[in-house]
Order: C-alpha cells, then sequence, then structure tokens
C-alpha cells in the first residue's frame, strides 16, 4: 500500500471493527498500518473477508498476524516455500550462475550458510540437513517480520571466477515470480537491473 491508501485501509478496518462490535484508537491502527503497509490493499480486503467467514476463528475479531497468515501463511510455510525454490534452483539451474531469488530472506540465508556456491558443494547426504538448517534460519527472521540486509545477486563460481580474472560476468538468472522482483529493496533491484541490461 501507500500513503494514499490510509483512509481507504482505516475504513476498510472501521467497518471490520462494527461486524465485531469494536473501535479502533489511533493508536491500534497504527500498529495495524506498520503491519500491513507492505501489502496490496486489495488482499487485506480479500484476507479481511475470508476471516470474517471463517467458522473456526471468524468469531473474534482478527488481528494484524490473522491477516499476514490468510496472506502468506505460517513462517513455516513460507520457509517450505523458500527451500522448494532453493532445492530447484541447485538442482536446474546450478551453482555455476549467479541467482537472484524474488525473495529476500532467501539471499540472506543462503549468504549465511556460506553463500550459493557452497550450496552446490553439498551432497545428497548433506541435503537433509541443508534444508533443515535452512529452514530453522528462514523461520528466524520471517518470524521477525523485518528484512534483513541481504545481498542483491548470489555470485555463481563462474562469476566468481570471471570477476576475480577481470572478465566481464554474465547476467544473473532470477528465480521466482517476476512481479515480486519490483517489491525487493530499490538500490538491490536497481543493481540487479542494471547487471541484466549491461549483457
Amino acid at each position: 500500500m501507500t500513503q494514499d491508501d490510509f483512509e481507504k485501509f482505516e475504513d476498510l478496518l472501521a467497518g471490520v471493527g462494527e461486524i465485531y462490535g469494536k473501535t479502533l484508537s489511533e493508536f491500534a491502527l497504527s500498529l495495524w498500518w506498520g503491519a500491513l503497509k507492505n501489502y496490496d490493499l486489495a488482499a487485506i480486503r480479500n484476507a479481511l473477508s475470508r476471516h470474517v467467514v471463517n467458522p473456526d476463528n471468524g468469531q473474534y475479531m482478527p488481528k494484524p498476524a490473522d491477516v499476514v497468515r490468510m496472506l502468506g501463511g505460517t513462517s513455516t510455510d513460507s520457509a517450505l516455500i523458500a527451500w522448494t525454490k532453493v532445492d530447484k534452483a541447485v538442482r536446474q539451474v546450478g551453482t555455476w550462475q549467479d541467482v537472484v531469488f524474488d525473495d529476500p530472506l532467501i539471499h540472506r540465508v543462503i549468504d549465511e550458510m556460506g553463500g550459493w556456491i557452497e550450496f552446490g558443494k553439498k551432497t545428497e547426504d548433506d541435503w537433509p540437513f541443508v534444508a533443515r538448517e535452512f529452514e530453522t534460519r528462514y523461520r528466524g527472521y520471517a518470524s521477525r517480520g523485518v528484512t534483513p540486509e541481504y545481498k542483491g545477486v548470489l555470485t555463481g563460481i563462474a562469476n566468481a571466477n570471471n570477476s576475480r580474472l577481470g572478465f566481464d560476468c554474465g547476467k544473473p538468472v532470477l528465480i521466482g515470480e517476476s512481479e515480486r522482483f519490483a517489491l525487493m529493496d530499490a538500490p538491490v533491484f536497481a543493481a540487479v537491473k542494471r547487471r541484466q541490461e549491461e549483457i
């Protein structure tokens, strides 16, 4: 959402509060805004609509966490989805090429675990342990709800060597949903786009 959506967001929450006989204070509204401002207003409206008709917990006024869960699942769900992308990328793209995932947390976790090249050195026997460590680290970041600093491009073997020897580097392979790349940090995304346009 943008600041221009704030009034519509406020009206939406007031309407939901009316259903439950609740009125939101300005402080509560600011907490809601802070928790959900990175999501699309239409998606929030949809999640709230699903909450109010949910037979399991729709009788209770939703909290921001309920909406976030409906929008993206739990941190465990997110970690499993993220790991599936990483596993598929290692097997299909390989670690020779640079990659950019549509999820900044994937970048942070891979970097903390030694980098993209290190993932290519793991054996099939190592893989279940790598998966578990990745998912645990990912859940830790996802549950805090913050995006830590991360590298915009995960460097592969070919470009690591090319860069060291002063040769041109190939463009990274984008992995994930194209519309999500635009949601990544502006400076990081701009650097990725520049790398692609230079080729």
